[in-house]
């Protein structure tokens, strides 16, 4: 069975599972961004790329490429247990994102349930972590962020930058909430946001849903998580 933990600043959780927990998530991940039948739905290029992070980094940790470890179950052999990090907001988005798709693509019950348990385990995180902050994440988790929304992408690296600017710790995490207004709709740090993205694509002469977010302040590859 797979689970997340917080990370001990948190930024964010650690996805744990065997090989074929992660493979199976994987599998269940892939059924629902780069598909044909998606291609006439407003902003679904802007969710691939958040789902496509996701997917990447739960391929990466089964392949060994990322958090590895052992446990011994009683008499029996050592089993080995992949992980990976992912950010509270990355979480977050790639859920708003798949559950949105879901819509489009035919779901079993079985990818309805793993979905469903990636949330419960990620509320149980957000608790493990803080409980006081996570009361006011929970609604993220079961829906607050626009999905249809064209820069979805832009937005999450957006958020995600702030969020790691503050450094981290539970200071950090509980002003995670208000950094997450931006997501919801119709909400005027939504409308703010878009009018800034709006601002640089014009300026830029390209589309928002293209922008790179500038985050080259924060070193990804050495934080401290």
């Amino acid at each position: 069975m797979f689970y997340l933990i917080p990370t001990k600043r948190g930024l964010g959780v650690q996805l744990w599972g065997t090989y074929d927990d992660l493979t199976t998530i994987y599998t269940a991940v892939g059924n629902f961004w780069n598909q044909e039948d998606f291609l006439y739905n407003k902003g679904f290029e802007n969710r691939d790329k958040v789902i496509s992070g996701f997917s990447y980094e739960i391929r990466k940790a089964y392949e060994g490429s990322r958090l590895t470890r052992k446990e011994s179950h009683f008499s029996h052999e050592p089993i080995t247990y992949f992980g990976c990090h992912i950010t509270w907001v990355h979480f977050l988005f790639s859920l708003a994102a798949l559950r949105y798709n879901m819509r489009t693509y035919d779901s079993v019950k079985f990818e309805l349930a793993l979905f469903m348990l990636l949330e419960s385990w990620l509320e149980k995180a957000m608790i493990a972590y803080d409980e006081k902050g996570a009361k006011e994440l929970k609604h993220f988790i079961e829906g607050a962020i626009y999905p249809a929304n064209e820069n979805l992408y832009q937005y999450m690296r957006y958020i995600n930058a702030e969020h790691f600017r503050l450094g981290g710790g539970k200071k950090a995490f509980r002003q995670l909430p208000a950094l997450l207004k931006q997501s919801i709709y119709f909400t005027e740090e939504y409308k703010e946001y878009a009018e800034v993205l709006k601002s640089d694509a014009k300026r830029l002469k390209c589309e928002a849903s293209e922008l790179e977010i500038n985050d080259d302040d924060i070193d990804y590859e050495n934080i401290k998580w």
